[in-house]
């Protein structure tokens, strides 16, 4: 069971954030761009400083930023701040921040460059393969085993591991091709359960149409 499956129980932790932000005039695409901009600072930091200490920063941010994800998604459903901008940020802002928080877990041995450049495409078609859901009539897909929260916790439990002991250890090479399969695997459920829904909702408008 992926552990995006938590969400509605986080979001009901969250709801009285959300609550008082839009009480506020904090709306959703502002929200979103706030995580972007952390995302940005804290992979830049992860890259360039020359101390792992700084990939302490990661077990600490994914959870922030999942949470203002959810905030943003909140203030778009709940007060009426939906807009095909937003949708634009939503989208590209995760793709991006994907890419900078994870990208340099490549230069910590015993991880290489060659699969994280593999990880990181995976995670694009991965979530591609999540958004393509909606062109078709299904929903925005988030199916695992390896959604955008699972992610986040298995690089935030190496953040932690990296910033508190400045290593992985070697054995950790294999967990490359384990993600770059648990990748795909995902991308293949999102793209048979999307598939599946649209062609549920089709047909019950049919039948309704025939009715």
């Amino acid at each position: 069971m992926p552990v995006h499956q938590l969400k509605s129980r986080f979001e009901t932790l969250l709801r009285p954030v959300s609550d008082r932000l839009a009480a506020r005039g904090t709306t959703a695409n502002e929200v979103t761009l706030l995580c972007l901009t952390g995302s940005l600072v804290v992979g830049s930091y992860m890259l360039a400083a020359p101390d792992r200490h700084w990939f302490l920063l990661l077990p600490i941010w994914l959870p922030v930023r999942i949470a203002m994800e959810a905030i943003a998604g909140m203030l778009a459903r709940e007060h009426g701040q939906k807009s095909f901008v937003g949708t634009y940020l939503r989208e590209i802002g995760g793709l991006v921040s994907d890419a900078v928080l994870y990208a340099p877990f490549a230069i910590v041995a015993p991880f290489s460059v060659n699969w994280f450049v593999a990880i990181v495409a995976l995670m694009f078609l991965a979530e591609v393969a999540g958004i393509l859901g909606a062109s078709i009539g299904a929903s925005r897909r988030n199916d695992g085993p390896f959604g955008k929260v699972d992610r986040a916790v298995v690089f935030g439990l190496l953040g932690a591991w990296v910033g508190i002991s400045g290593f992985l250890p070697e054995w950790l090479h294999l967990l490359q091709p384990a993600i770059c399969l648990a990748l795909v695997l995902t991308i293949g459920n999102r793209i048979r359960a999307g598939v599946r829904e649209a062609e549920s909702k089709a047909s019950s408008g049919t039948l309704s149409h025939l009715s």
